[in-house]
C-alpha cells in the first residue's frame, strides 16, 4: 500500500539536553495524523513510545528514557509516513548523585523507582550512596561463617547504617587480620571525617543566613500588622477582609468538590482512552482530590477487563444455544477507534516469525470454525486490545507522568511513595486477569481441569464432541502468539506462568486426541483393503497404515516442539505411559484389522473389482476375468503383509516416533512385534492345516487302494499313483503361494513336507512286516518323495524320512539297488514338467 503522507521530520526538541526521564517537546513536520498513527519514537536509541503523547502533526510530548548513547537522533515512525528523519539531536546528561548526608539547596527525590516493564530498579536507593569504606583502610574479609556471627551477636548487624550496628561484628567481618597500627589510622580518618562534616554544616548555615533573616523579618511584619488591626470586626479592617475571603473560599471549595466528583465519575467510566484518563487524573491532582484517583482508575480498568472476558464467554455460549440478540456492544472490538498500543508490537513480533497473528480467513472458514475455537480467538484478541493500555496506565502511574506534565507537583511526591506498596496490588491484578483468561479457556477446552466450584463461572459449554487434534493445534498456536505478545510488553514471566501451564496441558491433550483419532482411522483401514497384490505379494494396506501414522505425527510436530520457555510434552511419567499405551493400541488395532480380514467369510468380500498385478514375469498361471479370492488366498495375502510389516513398516514407524521425541519407543516396538508375530504364527498354522491335512489324509487310503499288501505284492514297476497325487497337491500349494508371494514358498512348503513325511513315517512304522518286493516298493516311493522335495527338507522332515527308511528291510543285492535307481530315474523323467517348480526353487535358493 502506498504511503499517503511524507515521512516524519523532526526539526526541534526542547530542551535539547537533560538527564533520564526529562520531559521534552518534539517539534517537526508530518508527525502523524493522530495517536493511533504514531507507532514508533526513539531518542538516543531508546524506545520512548510508552511515554509519548501526540499533540498535533507538528508536536509530540514525551520523556527521555535510559539510553546507551550519550547523544543521538530523534526518530519518529508513523503508519502513514513510515520511518522519519531528524535534523537535530538530544544530549543525555548523567544525573548528579547526592549522598544522604550531603547538603543540598534543592529537593532530592529519594524514592527508589521500580520499573515494572524491565523488572529492575531504575533509581538508586539512598543507602546505596553511603561510603563503602568508612574507616578508610583496606578491607580484608574474614572466613568466619555468617551463622556463627549471627549467633555471637544476636539481634545485631554489621551494617553501620543500621540502628543495631555492632562495631565488634563489623571489625571481625571486615578487619579481622588488620594490624593495630592500621586501626589507629582508621580512628584518625573517622575524626577527620567528623570534623569536615561539622565545618561543612556550619559553612552552609553561614552562607544561607541572609535568607533566614529575610524570612524572619517577613513573618514579624505580618504579626505586627495583625496585632495593630485588632480582633474587632471593623469594616475595612484586615480581619474583616480575611473573613470575607474565607467565606468566598468556602463557596469555591464547594464548587471545586462538585467538580472533583464529576471528574472522578468521568475518570472511572469505561471504556475510556488513556489520553482522557491522564487528563482527568491531572485535573484531579491539580484540584488536590483526596485519596488516589489514579489508583482508583487502575482498579476500575482492571474490573472492566474482567467483565469483558466474562461477557465474551456468555455471548458465545448463548450463541451456541441459539439465543439471539445477546451480542454485547462492549465486545465489538473491531469498531473500537481507540489506539491499540499492541498493534505495532504484535505486528513486529509477527514479522519476525514470518506470519501474522490474525490471518485473513474468508466467511466460509469462519462459519466452519467451532464455537469454542472462535471464542478463544475472540478472547485473546480482547485481552491483547485492552491489556497494553492497562499496563501503560500503570507505567505512567509509576513514573509520575500520570499526575502532571512536569511530574513535579507537590502531591506527586506523596503518591510516588505509594508506588512500592501498590506494586504487589497491581501484580495481583495482572495475575487475576491472566488466571481469568486461562480459566475461561480451560472451561471451554479442558473442562475437567476446572474445579467444581468454578464450573458455573468459567464453564457452561454444553458440547458433546471434543475438538479434533487439528483445531487444538490451531488453538495452541493462537495462545502461543498471545503469550509472545504479552511478553513483548515486558510483563514479568512469573505473571505469565499460568499461560505456560495452560499451553502445556493443551499440548498434552492435543497429542492424546490426535492419537485417539488416529486409532479410529486405523480401524477403518480394513474397509479400504482392495486385495490388489503387487509383484512382492503386498497390498496397499501396510503403506496406508504407515502413511496414516506419519501424517498423524507430522500434524503433531509443531505441538511437540518446545518454544522458548516451554517444557516437554513428555516430561511427566504419567503422560509418557499414556502416550506409549495409545501408540501400542494403534499398532494392535491394525493387527486386529489384519486378523479380521483373514477370517472374513467369502460372502462378505467383494471381489468383482479385484485383480493381480501382472507386471511380474514370475506369476504362476493365468489371470481370468472372473478372478476371485478364496479364504486360503486371503490368508496368504495377510501373511505376506505381516512379513512386510515385521521387516519394514514397524521399524519405519519406530524411527518416526523417535524423530518426534516420543518416549517408550522400545516398549512400543516390542509389544507390537510380539502381537504381530503371534498373529502371523496363528494364521500360518491355519493355512498349513487347510493345505497339509487333505494331503496327509489321502496317503493311507492311497497306499492300500486295491487291497494292496506289503507282504504279498508284485515286483515294483514304478511309483504308484497315490504318491503322484500327493506331489501334485503339493505342487498346487506351491503354485498358490508362489502366485501371491514368492518369499512365502519355502516357509509353507517346508511345513507341508514335514507333515507329509511325518505321516509317511508313521505309516511305514505301522507295517508289521514287508516282503522283498514290498520293501523295494516302499523304499522307491519314500526316496522318490524325499528326492523330489529335497530343497524344502528341514531337520524334522529329514528325521521322518530317515525313520521311515529304517523301518524297511535293507537291500541285500546289487540288482535291487540297480532296479531302485532305474525306477527313480524313470519317475523323475516322467514327471519332469511337474517337478520343474522344485528345481526352479532349488536354483533360486542356490543363487541366494
Amino acid at each position: 500500500m502506498s504511503r499517503l503522507r511524507q515521512p516524519p521530520l523532526v526539526t526541534g526538541i526542547s530542551p535539547n539536553e537533560g538527564i533520564p526521564w526529562t520531559k521534552v517537546i518534539i517539534r517537526g513536520e508530518n508527525l502523524g495524523t493522530g495517536p493511533t498513527d504514531l507507532i514508533g519514537l526513539t531518542i538516543c536509541g531508546h524506545n520512548c513510545l510508552l511515554t509519548a503523547e501526540w499533540m498535533s502533526a507538528s508536536k509530540i510530548v514525551c520523556r527521555v528514557g535510559q539510553a546507551k548513547n550519550d547523544k543521538g537522533d530523534i526518530i519518529v515512525t508513523t503508519k502513514s509516513g513510515g520511518r522519519g528523519t531528524s535534523t537535530v539531536s538530544f544530549k543525555l546528561l548523567k544525573p548528579e548523585k547526592i549522598g544522604i548526608l550531603d547538603q543540598s539547596a534543592v529537593w532530592v527525590d529519594e524514592m527508589n523507582y521500580y520499573d515494572m516493564r524491565t523488572d529492575r530498579n531504575k533509581g538508586i536507593p539512598p543507602l546505596s550512596l553511603r561510603p563503602a569504606n568508612p574507616l578508610g583502610i583496606d578491607i580484608e574479609k574474614s572466613k568466619f561463617p555468617q551463622k556463627d556471627l549471627e549467633m555471637l551477636f544476636p539481634g545485631m548487624s554489621a551494617d553501620f547504617t543500621s540502628e543495631n550496628f555492632s562495631a565488634a561484628w563489623y571489625l571481625i567481618e571486615n578487619h579481622s587480620t588488620t594490624s593495630f597500627e592500621q586501626l589507629k589510622m582508621a580512628v584518625t580518618n573517622l575524626k577527620r571525617q567528623a570534623n569536615k562534616k561539622s565545618e561543612g554544616s556550619l559553612a552552609y548555615v553561614k552562607g544561607g543566613l541572609s535568607t533566614f533573616f529575610e524570612a524572619q523579618d517577613a513573618l514579624s511584619a505580618i504579626h505586627q500588622k495583625l496585632e495593630a488591626d485588632g480582633t474587632e470586626k471593623v469594616e475595612g479592617s484586615m480581619t474583616q477582609k480575611l473573613e470575607n475571603v474565607l467565606n468566598n473560599y468556602a463557596e469555591v471549595e464547594t464548587r471545586i468538590e462538585t467538580l472533583r466528583e464529576l471528574l472522578l465519575d468521568k475518570l472511572l467510566e469505561t471504556p475510556s482512552t488513556l489520553h482522557d484518563q491522564k487528563r482527568y487524573i491531572r485535573y484531579l491532582s491539580d484540584l488536590h482530590a483526596p485519596g488516589d484517583p489514579a489508583w482508583q482508575c487502575i482498579g476500575a480498568q482492571h474490573r472492566w477487563i474482567l467483565q469483558l472476558m466474562h461477557s465474551c464467554k456468555e455471548g458465545y455460549i448463548q450463541d451456541l444455544k441459539g439465543t439471539p440478540g445477546l451480542h454485547s456492544p462492549m465486545l465489538d472490538l473491531d469498531s473500537d477507534t481507540r489506539p491499540l498500543v499492541l498493534g505495532h508490537l504484535s505486528q513486529t513480533a509477527s514479522l519476525k516469525r514470518g506470519s501474522s497473528f490474525q490471518s485473513g480467513r474468508d466467511d466460509t472458514w469462519r462459519y466452519k470454525t467451532p464455537h469454542r475455537v472462535a471464542f478463544v480467538e475472540k478472547l485473546t484478541k480482547l485481552v491483547l486490545s485492552q491489556l497494553p493500555n492497562f499496563w501503560k496506565l500503570w507505567i505512567s502511574y509509576v513514573n509520575g507522568s500520570l499526575f502532571s506534565e512536569t511530574a513535579e507537583k507537590s502531591g506527586q511526591i506523596e503518591r510516588s511513595k505509594n508506588v512500592r506498596q501498590r506494586q504487589n496490588d497491581f501484580k495481583k491484578m495482572i495475575q487475576e486477569a491472566m488466571q481469568c483468561l486461562v480459566k475461561l479457556i480451560r472451561g471451554a477446552l479442558l473442562p475437567l481441569s476446572i474445579p467444581e466450584c468454578g464450573v458455573r463461572q468459567y464453564g457452561g459449554w454444553e458440547v458433546k464432541s471434543e475438538l479434533s487434534g487439528q483445531w487444538l493445534a490451531h488453538v495452541i498456536q493462537t495462545i502461543r502468539l498471545t503469550y509472545e505478545s504479552l511478553t513483548a510488553l515486558e510483563i514479568p514471566n512469573d505473571m505469565l506462568q499460568t499461560i505456560q501451564d495452560l499451553i502445556l496441558d493443551l499440548r498434552v491433550r492435543c497429542v492424546m486426541v490426535t492419537l485417539q483419532h488416529t486409532a479410529e482411522e486405523i480401524k477403518r483401514l480394513a474397509e479400504k483393503e482392495d486385495w490388489i497384490v503387487d509383484n512382492e505379494g503386498l497390498t496397499s494396506l501396510p503403506c496406508q497404515f504407515e502413511q496414516c501414522i506419519i501424517h498423524s505425527l507430522q500434524s503433531l510436530k509443531g505441538v511437540v516442539e518446545c518454544k522458548p520457555g516451554e517444557a516437554s510434552v513428555f516430561q511427566q511419567p504419567k503422560t509418557q505411559e499414556e502416550v506409549c499405551q495409545l501408540s501400542i493400541n494403534i499398532m494392535q488395532i491394525f493387527i486386529y484389522c489384519l486378523e479380521q480380514l483373514s477370517t472374513k467369510p467369502d460372502a462378505d468380500v467383494d471381489t468383482t473389482h479385484l485383480s493381480v498385478d501382472v507386471s511380474s514375469p514370475d506369476l504362476f498361471g493365468s489371470i481370468h476375468e472372473d478372478f476371485s479370492l478364496t479364504s486360503e488366498q486371503r490368508l496368504l495375502i495377510v501373511l505376506s503383509n505381516c512379513c512386510y510389516l515385521e521387516r519394514h513398516t514397524f521399524l519405519n514407524i519406530a524411527e518416526h516416533f523417535e524423530k518426534h521425541n516420543f518416549q517408550g519407543i522400545e516398549k512400543i516396538t516390542q509389544v507390537s512385534m510380539a502381537s504381530l508375530k503371534e498373529l502371523d504364527q496363528r494364521l500360518f498354522e491355519n493355512y498349513i492345516e487347510l493345505k497339509a491335512d487333505p494331503i496327509v489324509g489321502s496317503l493311507e487310503p492311497g497306499i492300500y487302494a486295491g487291497y494292496f499288501d506289503w507282504k504279498d505284492c508284485l515286483p515294483p514297476t514304478g511309483v504308484r499313483n497315490y504318491l503322484k497325487e500327493a506331489l501334485v497337491n503339493i505342487i498346487a500349494v506351491h503354485a498358490e503361494v508362489f502366485t501371491i508371494s514368492k518369499e512365502l514358498v519355502p516357509r509353507v512348503l517346508s511345513k507341508v513336507v514335514e507333515a507329509v513325511s511325518e505321516e509317511l513315517s508313521r505309516l511305514m512304522q505301522c507295517v508289521s512286516s514287508f516282503s522283498k518286493n514290498g520293501a523295494l516298493q516302499a523304499r522307491l516311493e519314500i526316496c522318490a518323495l524325499r528326492d523330489t522335495v529335497a530343497v524344502h527338507l528341514t531337520p524334522e522332515s529329514k528325521s521322518s524320512f530317515k525313520q521311515a527308511l529304517e523301518a524297511l528291510p535293507q537291500l541285500s543285492s546289487g540288482a535291487d539297488k540297480k532296479l531302485l535307481e532305474e525306477l527313480l530315474n524313470k519317475f523323475k523323467s516322467s514327471m519332469h514338467l511337474q517337478l520343474t517348480c522344485f528345481q526352479a526353487a532349488s536354483s533360486t535358493m542356490m543363487k541366494t
